[in-house]
């Protein structure tokens, strides 16, 4: 008796008489074919990894490196630098806070906030050393605005534009920020298109009615009167209550008849 036996796979006794010859179907001949093509594949894959196994051990375990890696840099490098930013970031924002609420001061608060004093970091030095942090991107934002109200218009522009907004309202203020400085540096274009960033951004009672009518002023210079003229109408119809309603029909007249 001869026996057809591969691996995984129950035997198959075929019996052979030395005076008959043995047929095999058309099926059996396809099973063993295929069984064969199997096992060839399987012990290539075998010799593979058995050749390779020490260069697949080391993509294994660099993967494993980097995801304890990323995990130890979160728990003892990020999360530590994000309380030393903030810490060192309190007295700074400070002054930023008083200088909004102090007209009078404003220049020497907004000077303190963004460089510091009594030995404190300001903004500058909290982007700075703290680069990468929520500390540091928010101190973007204050240093930007602390710029914009101290007339020095490229660095607002600078700091506000690597400020990355979590929330629309500023994000929204962040660019007609940038849009009011590069008005006082005659760049009417740029500023409209900033304004119209900030609109987009975010609507709300207070920075969309102003930004509209700054929009609008800035279209009408750039004899963009029907663009002026739907900035107007959108105060008059959405925010009539707004302090920017006040004047809106003499600007809604003169987009007409400019």
């Amino acid at each position: 008796m001869a026996t057809y036996k591969k691996r995984g796979y129950k035997a198959k006794e075929v019996n052979i008489d030395s005076t008959d010859e043995v047929e095999f179907n058309e099926q059996d001949s396809t099973t063993a074919e295929v069984f064969s093509t199997l096992d060839e594949g399987a012990n290539k894959t075998e010799e593979w990894v058995s050749k390779n196994q020490n260069y697949i051990l080391g993509v294994i375990g660099a993967i494993a490196v980097g995801v304890l890696g990323y995990l130890a840099y979160d728990q003892f490098v990020k999360k530590p630098q994000e309380a030393d930013a903030g810490n060192e970031m309190y007295y700074a924002m400070q002054y930023f806070n008083e200088a909004l609420q102090n007209p009078v001061a404003q220049d020497s608060l907004y000077n303190l906030a963004l460089k510091g004093g009594n030995g404190k970091y300001g903004l500058i030095d909290v982007i700075d050393n703290y680069g990468g942090t929520e500390s540091a991107n928010l101190a973007s934002y204050a240093a930007g605005m602390s710029y914009l109200n101290t007339q020095k218009y490229q660095e607002a522009i600078d700091y506000l534009n690597d400020y990355t907004a979590h929330d629309a309202i500023t994000d929204a203020i962040a660019k007609g920020g940038i849009g009011d400085a590069f008005m006082q540096l005659n760049q009417p274009e740029d500023a409209l298109g900033y304004y119209e960033k900030a609109l987009s951004a975010n609507t709300n009672e207070y920075s969309t009615p102003m930004f509209l009518q700054k929009a609008g002023i800035v279209a009408l210079e750039l004899n963009k009167n029907d663009a002026a003229l739907k900035y107007f109408e959108r105060i008059k119809v959405e925010f009539a209550k707004s302090p920017e309603a006040s004047l809106v029909d003499a600007y809604i007249a003169m987009a007409k008849n400019k």
